[in-house]
């Protein structure tokens, strides 16, 4: 099989040895690679850090198809790793800095090397946006989370606080009521920004209670959470709140930076596809929490990474035939 060859540096300054270029190591990046080495394709995947993205940060997965037993997200980094690499795919731990066009060729930079390709995917994922607080990392998994779908299910008969005023704060609250005993929702505003029909089913909920004016000055326990320490911002008084789950909910952060103005005009911006994945510029593809309007679910970025990788595939063949790749 193709996949499975050694490759070599080509002559020149753009390593031109791989049909397909992936961006991120995640869920989705190893979804798209075992569809595209499948078609023979030699695909090579660029991730910075560590495979799997924010799916090794979860403890347990019981929502993924396939495993009636829970698994966690470590476990399942791993075995979408080896199924990939069975197919062909070449791992290298680089830092994408940077992608341009060139004549129709994505060049994608990294901090050792250069790549160039007719067809690439971006699945470089997002990150949340973090408080900043004391007890934040150290807890992340133990308490701590991103993700009220995810997670919410481990937090049967618990009480927990939620960080944020915009929908994704409040319909995670919302979703939260059906696991926890209390869900409290702490906000730095005086009002929430989120939509009024959220509003109205938050406010009817007995298990919810609304704190405004108040910022989490730190998160604090043993082995996991068990409360937080808040802060009035008008009145400066501190309260300890016990609890055993943190959900922060202030936004995401996209992995963009390296696009510059490529494809979006500000800085972490999501970008925006077709219903094949792929961008306004032809031949580039973005799928996973990089995307606009994504889920955030491991099974929807596993869908778009597989989408990508089809049209990757059709997109490939359609430049041969038109002259426009080499054969």
């Amino acid at each position: 099989m193709a996949g499975l060859e050694c490759f070599e540096r080509v002559e020149g300054d753009v390593n031109k040895d791989f049909d397909v270029v992936i961006v991120g190591g995640g869920p989705a990046a190893l979804a798209a690679a075992v569809y595209t080495c499948r078609a023979l394709l030699k695909t090579v995947i660029l991730e910075k850090k560590f495979l799997g993205g924010q799916l090794v940060g979860t403890e347990l997965i019981e929502n993924y198809p396939g495993f009636p037993e829970v698994i966690s997200g470590v476990d399942l980094t791993q075995r979408m790793e080896a199924q990939a690499k069975r197919f062909g795919v070449e791992i290298r731990y680089e830092e994408v800095l940077k992608l341009h066009v060139e004549n129709g060729l994505k060049v994608v930079t990294t901090d050792t090397d250069a790549y160039g390709s007719h067809v690439v995917i971006l699945a470089a994922g997002a990150e949340p946006k973090k408080l900043g607080v004391p007890g934040e990392d150290e807890f992340y998994g133990r308490g701590v989370s991103y993700c009220a779908t995810c997670d919410g299910a481990f937090f049967r008969d618990k009480d927990v606080v939620v960080v944020g005023g915009g929908d994704s704060a409040v319909t995670e609250g919302i979703f939260l009521t059906k696991y926890a005993k209390s869900v409290q929702i702490i906000h730095r505003r005086d009002e929430f920004r989120a939509t009024k029909i959220y509003l109205d089913e938050a406010f009817s909920n007995q298990k919810i209670k609304a704190i405004f004016n108040t910022v989490i000055e730190s998160i604090y326990g043993q082995e996991k959470v068990d409360g937080v320490v808040t802060q009035n911002i008008l009145t400066k008084e501190k309260k300890d709140i016990p609890c055993q789950g943190v959900f922060i909910f202030i936004g995401s952060v996209p992995n963009t930076d390296f696009l510059g103005n490529l494809l979006c005009t500000d800085a972490g911006c999501h970008i925006e596809t077709n219903i094949h994945m792929e961008t306004a510029v032809e031949g580039l593809y973005a799928v996973g929490d990089i995307r606009k309007n994504s889920y955030r679910q491991i099974a929807t970025a596993i869908g778009e990474g597989v989408t990508a990788a089809i049209a990757a595939e059709h997109k490939l063949a359609e430049l041969k035939a038109l002259g426009k790749a080499a054969k």
